[in-house]
């Protein structure tokens, strides 16, 4: 019993870490094609039908594939402007997590078994409870934290202590914490690999849209650089709820605490649509918003090397397997 509780904790803070990520690495806007990286692999999203692509510890490649139900197409109010963005979101996130599981199962729980703890697989439990945990720490970090030091520094500094002030820099510390927490997570080798997989799913969505054939050579010439990716999201996030947060009218530190925690569908929502918007004029000055995003994906994406490429090209070829057995197909305008 003494072996099995420190591999379990281990194991559901590795889990945690990576469902932190999950916005970092998923498209953050309604493509024909999308992706996530997931540990060992990729997740590949077709506009009905997902597949899930892990290459286990004995090198082979284990796949999970299903048919995707939009919440659009369940709920119509769902296709409507700034709540498109919250369904969108929020459905790619429950596929993340649940592709997020699997990648584990696959990946590491003959690892976690051999210590001793039993099958050695996440339970939709315990990715509950990890769920829970993220979203907690995400509201301390990016909520709790900037807020309390911006407060702090305008009690300390009295040109910053106007509201204006606290909430810009509420901001700018949001957005640094972001990048040190960026930087720190980068370090471990199991999360580099993550990010190499993050590079292979973007050079395997460039080659599906360039409409030639997919290839580890022909996926290997194009950039890890893309801007639908959730790390261009996130960024734009951030940005858009310094602006709005910055003009509120409000005082106190637990209204706006309480404030920040309430608004933080709408700033999605809003983030969704500039994203969605401004991905399809890249080249523009509108365009020139995600590029911010496009310099943060030098730490969140990595060259992959061939052997990455080849299992986000096998989730793709999986995903579009499917969306053909259910009546789709998928052409590039």
């Amino acid at each position: 019993m003494k072996a099995v509780i420190p591999v379990t904790l281990r194991k559901f803070w590795r889990l945690c870490t990576h469902l932190q990520m999950l916005p970092l690495l998923e498209s953050g806007e309604e493509t024909l094609i999308g992706g996530q990286a997931v540990m060992e692999g990729v997740m590949m999203l077709a506009p009905h039908s997902c597949c899930v692509a892990v290459r286990n510890p004995q090198g082979e490649i284990v796949t999970h594939q299903h048919s995707v139900e939009k919440f659009a197409d369940k709920y119509p109010i769902f296709k409507w402007p700034v709540l498109r963005g919250l369904a969108r979101i929020g459905q790619t996130l429950t596929l993340g997590a649940n592709a997020m599981k699997f990648s584990f199962n696959t990946a590491l729980g003959p690892e976690f078994s051999k210590d001793g703890s039993g099958s050695g697989e996440i339970s939709s439990k315990i990715l509950s409870y990890g769920f829970v945990f993220a979203l907690a720490v995400f509201i301390f970090l990016y909520k709790f934290v900037p807020l309390y030091l911006a407060t702090q520094l305008g009690h300390a500094v009295p040109a910053l202590s106007g509201r204006f002030a606290i909430n810009m820099a509420d901001g700018l510390i949001r957005i640094g914490i972001l990048l040190a927490y960026l930087f720190v997570l980068s370090r471990p080798k199991d999360m580099r690999r993550i990010f190499e997989y993050h590079g292979a799913e973007h050079k395997t969505v460039f080659n599906f849209e360039s409409g030639q054939a997919l290839t580890v050579e022909n996926t290997q010439r194009f950039t890890t650089f893309h801007p639908r990716c959730g790390t261009c999201f996130l960024l734009v996030m951030l940005v858009i709820a310094m602006i709005l947060y910055a003009f509120l009218p409000i005082d106190g530190f637990v209204a706006k605490l309480l404030v920040r925690i309430a608004l933080l569908p709408l700033v999605i929502g809003l983030s969704y649509e500039l994203i969605r918007f401004a991905a399809k004029r890249q080249g523009t000055l509108m365009g020139m918003l995600t590029r911010p995003g496009l310099w943060l994906q030098r730490i969140t994406t990595k060259e992959p090397d061939d052997s990455q490429a080849a299992v986000a090209i096998h989730a793709l070829n999986g995903a579009m397997e499917m969306e053909a057995k259910r009546g789709g197909a998928l052409v590039v305008a």
